[in-house]
């Protein structure tokens, strides 16, 4: 990460940077393939698909079935999400504070739907920190790991890339931060993190990781982006 440029726009991740959704819908997707007869366990829908659009996800699925899904399959999945999450989900610790802090313009580019998005901050009283400056995939013609998503979030934003952080959780985020040009953290301390997570995302191109949001902050100052 090049400290000498102090960024214009932080750019958060959604699920497992600012809300602890991972380990949720993994669980809630894994037990709809295995009900539709594609055995998988949560842990197995964290390592394959953490971080790509419900339509990439659903399209793997059915290349490796080899027969489309019910038609009905991700109006179900969407319906049991909503209720798990209303249920179980927490914003990740400490990240009240942070957004609290921090003295940037920032928004959210998620791979998931506008709809959830706003559902997931509301329901974990984030969506005041953000609204309206919301960006989905279902925004761009290519999800991440492509730079699409970032790169409609920077231009909206009136930010160039170069002067753009990104905060992400994935490989494929990160590697979509990188294609855009922008500089990106690796963020790993969600609930779904496991051992060598912190050396995925420095081989996929983050600058640095951290695996508390409090340190955050700290973490911008260190890489010169105090101003």
């Amino acid at each position: 990460m090049d400290g000498r440029c102090t960024p214009e726009l932080l750019i958060f991740d959604c699920d497992g940077v600012l809300v602890d959704s991972e380990p949720i819908a993994s669980r809630v997707l894994a037990e709809a393939l295995t009900e539709i007869g594609f055995p998988m366990t949560a842990q197995q829908a964290i390592d394959r698909y953490t971080g790509l659009s419900l339509s990439t996800v659903l399209a793997l699925v059915a290349a490796d079935l080899g027969r489309d899904l019910p038609a009905d399959f991700a109006v179900r999945l969407g319906e049991r999400d909503r209720a798990a999450f209303l249920a179980e989900l927490r914003p990740v610790a400490g990240v009240v504070d942070v957004l609290r802090s921090l003295p940037w313009p920032r928004c959210v580019a998620s791979s998931g739907s506008l709809d959830k998005i706003r559902c997931n901050l509301g329901l974990t009283g984030l969506l005041a920190f953000f609204e309206p400056y919301l960006f989905s995939s279902g925004m761009v013609p290519r999800g991440k790991p492509a730079p699409d998503l970032f790169l409609l979030a920077a231009d909206r934003m009136g930010a160039p890339p170069a002067r753009c952080l990104v905060i992400e959780d994935s490989e494929a985020g990160v590697q979509a931060a990188r294609a855009a040009g922008m500089r990106v953290l690796g963020f790993c301390g969600g609930g779904h993190t496991r051992p060598g997570t912190a050396d995925k995302l420095l081989a996929a191109g983050a600058g640095a990781v951290f695996s508390h949001m409090l340190a955050l902050p700290d973490l911008l100052a260190e890489q010169g982006a105090s101003g």
